[in-house]
């Protein structure tokens, strides 16, 4: 009784945090574990067990064989085929080409490789295209089971509590139900979604600023006279002089030396900028001419959120400069040192060397472009990858060789034949995943053993038990998409599980069921940009607004829980 008050504690703690503060969910969810740890709740032998999961192992292992996947010409042909054919076509062709890899690949890589693709479609509006491409990417992982991070998880889960593990294909067709469903549902919602391309004519809301260098001939000159007023795709819309900002700028505004020069407008104008004599777009004395930019996205994790660029020491940080910042439509104002980064904030980044070598870029940025993405396989080497990843997997789901064996042994193919280099996996190594996923089996054991997660149930039983298992079945889904639209995907899989298992035991009825509803809950992020990566790093792509999310995920979210609601219990009776 007295583990269960500390595990208790525990628990209550830790889900406050992840509701209620920014905090990283890997270091709370390692705090608790080691929290656990040092109360005696669990020996450190039985802790560091939980960390050589095979699932989770699996999951790694899965992640950086992406990192050759991406890179073959197969994602380079379904890119390239994206600009034939009308708008319902092309979302249907994305749809479904999108579905199929992240069925067997990171999702995520798979948005990245084809954001840019989409993004210079010179028949439809980005924002049409990049939403569809991650609601179908998730769609798409809840195929397999190692279609999405939270499959594989749950699956681990599941074995950790004594159940078989769960088979490759057992999330298929239901899977398929709500891929089906969803896809139909996009393109019937096609129409509420903004046209933010070429046709409206909408400046592409970027802000850049440039430094007015001593000795320029813009020095002592009008706004007017220096031609800054007759810039194509860019608006002068402030001067920073000191600490005065001058808005409304008038073209009679005399241009004085030191003056910063805020500009709004499309990206690609920056060579337009550095013609002007003085004018440079990176000032950081440290920087040379920008003739190499990189586009991130802030990610949710980010240590750096709520903290201006200048209090983040970005410079000194990530040896890149800041040249330009967007926020979907949002009004930014003041340099932009002086702007408060938030999750979703995409940045033009003028990196140095260094910057890629940085082992943290995976957890403070989404990749939109650059980076390992501009590297792609030779067509011999395209196929071996696919066909071995390919025989791999039919092996697996042969139960001719496991597939954490395949996967381990593909990868150290890949390293030797230098398909995948080493810093790209040490850049792309999992370690928060890891963290979280570990340390969340550990306390759903415990949560388990020490009879907790039995005591929750016994009062959710006390509230539910009129409603039979098919009602606690709902229950624990909605409470899954609750916590998956609030925090992280794999988080809620975590705080869901033990709750939806010891419900089956109480209603001494098939676990499956409740494993899977917490499977495909925790898939189901649909409403807000924030709650799946895929989903932020198409936010500030696209322009888009939060009720962009909310008008075409809300309806999307309910069609997928009916479909998921009505398909697990046929396929996985009680």
């Amino acid at each position: 009784m007295f583990e269960q008050w500390i595990l208790t504690g525990i628990m209550l703690v830790l889900v406050g945090c992840l509701f209620g503060t920014r905090l990283n969910p890997a270091w709370l969810f390692v705090g608790a574990i080691t929290t656990a740890y040092v109360t005696g709740l669990i020996e450190l032998e039985h802790m560091l067990t939980n960390y050589a999961n095979p699932s989770l192992i699996t999951l790694v292992l899965l992640i950086l064989i992406s990192i050759a996947v991406e890179k073959t010409t197969l994602i380079q042909y379904l890119a390239k085929s994206l600009a034939n054919g009308s708008l319902t076509r092309s979302v249907l062709k994305l749809g479904l080409s999108t579905a199929f890899l992240s069925s067997f690949t990171n999702n995520t890589a798979v948005v990245a490789s084809l954001i840019s693709a989409v993004k210079e479609s010179p028949k439809h509006s980005p924002s049409k295209l990049l939403l569809p491409l991650s609601y179908t990417a998730i769609l798409g992982g809840t195929l397999t089971l190692i279609g999405t991070s939270t499959n594989l998880i749950v699956n681990g889960f599941a074995v950790e509590a004594g159940m078989a593990p769960i088979g490759f294909f057992d999330f298929t067709l239901v899977g398929l139900g709500a891929l089906g469903v969803g896809l139909t549902t996009i393109v019937l919602l096609l129409k509420y979604l903004p046209d933010n391309g070429k046709k409206n004519n909408e400046v592409v809301p970027f802000y850049l600023e440039g430094k007015v260098q001593p000795g320029s001939k813009l020095i002592g000159r009008t706004v007017e006279e220096n031609g800054l007023r007759d810039l194509k795709a860019l608006f002068l819309a402030e001067i920073i002089r000191g600490e005065r900002r001058i808005v409304a700028v008038t073209p009679q505004q005399e241009v004085l030396e030191g003056d910063i020069l805020l500009f709004v407008g499309d990206i690609q104008s920056v060579p337009l900028l550095q013609r002007f004599d003085g004018l440079k777009v990176v000032h950081d004395k440290h920087e040379k001419d920008v003739n190499h930019l990189v586009e991130v996205v802030i990610s949710q994790s980010s240590k750096f959120i709520g903290k201006t660029v200048k209090e983040a020491r970005f410079r000194e940080q990530f040896h890149a400069a800041v040249i330009a910042i967007r926020r979907g439509h949002d009004r930014l104002q003041g340099g932009l040192g002086k702007v408060q980064l938030q999750a979703g904030d995409s940045l033009i980044l003028a990196p140095s060397s260094e910057f890629y070598e940085l082992p943290n870029l995976k957890r403070e940025f989404v990749y939109i472009s650059g980076l390992d993405l501009q590297t792609h396989l030779a067509p011999k080497q395209s196929n071996l990858v696919l066909g071995s990843f390919v025989a791999v997997l039919g092996l697996s789901i042969f139960n001719v060789l496991p597939l954490v064996k395949g996967l381990l042994v593909l990868l150290v193919v890949f390293l030797v034949t230098g398909m995948i280099k080493v810093n790209e996996m040490k850049r792309r190594f999992p370690v928060e995943l890891l963290a979280v996923v570990g340390s969340a089996i550990g306390l759903a054991k415990l949560m388990i053993e020490t009879g907790l997660a039995a005591q929750i149930s016994a009062g959710l039983f006390a509230v539910l038990g009129d409603f039979g298992p098919y009602g606690a079945f709902i229950a624990i889904f909605l409470m899954t998409v609750l916590f998956t639209e609030l925090i992280t995907n794999n988080a809620a899989a975590a705080l869901s599980f033990p709750v939806a298992y010891a419900l089956a035991v109480g209603f001494n009825v098939n676990p499956m069921p409740f494993v899977m509803a917490v499977a495909f809950g925790a898939s189901a992020s649909f409403i807000s940009p924030f709650g799946y990566q895929t989903n932020l790093m198409v936010y500030s792509a696209g322009n888009y607004r939060i009720r962009d999310y909310v008008t075409m995920g809300l309806p999307l979210s309910v069609i997928y829980s009916i479909t998921v609601l009505t398909l697990i219990p046929q396929v996985f009776p009680f």
